[in-house]
This record gives C-alpha cells, sequence and structure tokens, in this order.
C-alpha cells in the first residue's frame, strides 16, 4: 500500500533521528512545503562542538527533567536545526509544514512561528503545556500523527 504525505514524511523523520547524538532522546525534524523536502535537522551539538555521546550528558548529571532547563544542554533540538540548516542555505520554510518525532518545546513552537511554518505533524508526546498554547494562539495547525 502506498503511504500517505504524512505517514511517507514521518517515516523519513523517523530515519533522520538516527543521526542524533542525544543520549536521552533521539528526535528529527523535517520541513516540507509543496510536498518537496526544504531541511532535515536532528538533535546534536552545534558544528565543530563535541555531542553529548562522546563527553555525557551535563542534564543527566544534574538530574535536570525533560522539558525543563533547555538552556542547560549542549544540543540544538531537531526542529531548531532544520529551520537552521534552511536559513544556513537560503530557503525560505514560510508557509512550510514541520513534520517532527515529538510535540515542540516551547523553544522550537516560537521558532516555528517566528519562521512562518503553517502546520506541524509530530508523533511523540512531550511536557510543554506553554508550547501548544503558543501555536494555538499563532493560528498553526498542530497535528498529532496516528498511524493510518
Amino acid at each position: 500500500m502506498r503511504p500517505s504525505w504524512d505517514q511517507y514524511f514521518m517515516e523519513i523523520v523517523d530515519l533522520i533521528k538516527n543521526r542524533s547524538t542525544c543520549i536521552r532522546r533521539q528526535v528529527g525534524a523535517l520541513i516540507v512545503k509543496d510536498k518537496r523536502i526544504l531541511a532535515t535537522g536532528y538533535n546534536g551539538a552545534p558544528m565543530g562542538c563535541k555531542h553529548c555521546d562522546e563527553i555525557g550528558c551535563l542534564r543527566e548529571k544534574l538530574n535536570v527533567p525533560s522539558g525543563e532547563r533547555h538552556e542547560l544542554c549542549r544540543a540544538i533540538h531537531a526542529e531548531q536545526n532544520a529551520i537552521v540548516q534552511a536559513a544556513y542555505s537560503g530557503t525560505s520554510v514560510k508557509g512550510g509544514t514541520l513534520y517532527v518525532t515529538n510535540q515542540p518545546c516551547v523553544l522550537c513552537a516560537k521558532m516555528a512561528i517566528n519562521a512562518g511554518i503553517k502546520k506541524i505533524v509530530f508523533k511523540g508526546d512531550y511536557p510543554d503545556e506553554l508550547a501548544m498554547e503558543l501555536l494555538k494562539e499563532s493560528g498553526i495547525r498542530v497535528v498529532k500523527f496516528e498511524i493510518e
């Protein structure tokens, strides 16, 4: 059976997350417009910096719960990485759809809003109610992906 577009792109996101260097959670993201892939991203340290899978996780050492104190992480989130990669190559994501393995955090939600993303499709939950509140307020269509 031929997959729907959402299923197709979510399967690609699951492949992208395998590049993640995060010890706690592997996340993949993909930005699409007009059924064409514009940019991908996964969570990991900035270019040229050591990854957590090499030097350990600061958040784990400090017992920081998931969804809190995002600034205490070496990694850039997958959604942020996809938006930055698009900007790096001069590709506008305005009007695009963001596919991601997990619900975005508030930082990623704010970036998606200001980048002009119009729809977000995610699979896994994430403990960040403010993110969902801002996405709703901004008018971004948010869809929790369910396997068809």
